[in-house]
């Protein structure tokens, strides 16, 4: 699957191939809405892999071009809307949210790239009302499957669970067996009544610093080729 992306500034990580490969073990089916999409690779690879109807909507104009573009050239059909997630249309539900959103602290020394500002920086989606607004579009037994911060776990937790979207699984992933975990990924389901299952952890590299085998599976299975370009 090819991809464009800016030439500098923002362009997807492992985080997006990790996250694709755990969403990937739910089957989705139905209607999925990917949110701050960026480029679009998170649900591009899921509209390639499975039967869904997929719409996207990201706050920056450039970054929805770049992802109308990567899903005609890879003749996938989507629906796009340009606007701030917490401004999002409710009227209409959807059988799965998705999301690798911004999420880094706002009291880390922050890019000055703009766009890049807004891909990284947790102010332009705080964790309360991202949840608050994935509450309100998604269907009564919808799915909610993202990444975040490890590290504020306990608040990704507590406001899923206020808002009803119980957690039913978690993953960590982990740089190396030996190091703290910087990502997590969650999948909850509303008004879920299971206990939640603590997934044995992503470790990305061996002590050589090679990709462990599941995290290059899941670039495999991912397959994508990147181009450099700007509009």
């Amino acid at each position: 699957m090819y991809l464009y992306q800016p030439s500098s500034g923002y362009a997807y990580n492992s985080d997006s191939i990790f996250l694709y490969d755990f969403i990937s073990t739910f089957k989705p089916k139905g209607s999925i809405l990917d949110v701050g999409c960026g480029v679009g690779i998170l649900s591009l690879l899921l509209s390639r892999d499975f039967k869904i109807e997929t719409s996207i909507v990201d706050k920056q104009e450039i970054m929805l071009k770049y992802a109308k573009h990567n899903y005609q050239i890879n003749n996938l059909k989507v629906k796009s809307t340009l606007n701030d997630f917490s401004n999002f249309c409710e009227e209409e539900k959807f059988d799965y949210v998705i999301s690798n959103p911004p999420f880094y602290d706002q009291n880390v020394t922050q890019s000055q790239n703009e766009h890049l500002n807004i891909a990284r920086y947790a102010q332009h989606l705080p964790i309360e009302i991202f949840i608050a607004k994935v509450k309100k579009v998604l269907k009564p037994r919808g799915r909610f499957i993202f990444c975040y911060d490890a590290k504020q776990v306990d608040k990704l937790l507590h406001s899923l669970i206020k808002n009803k979207i119980n957690p039913e699984e978690i993953r960590f992933v982990h740089s190396k067996i030996d190091r703290d975990s910087k990502l997590v990924m969650i999948a909850a389901r509303m008004n879920s009544k299971s206990m939640m299952k603590v997934l044995a952890p992503l470790i990305v590299f061996n002590k050589q610093s090679n990709y462990n085998t599941e995290a290059q599976k899941a670039f495999d299975k991912a397959g994508t080729n990147s181009i450099k370009g700007d509009y």
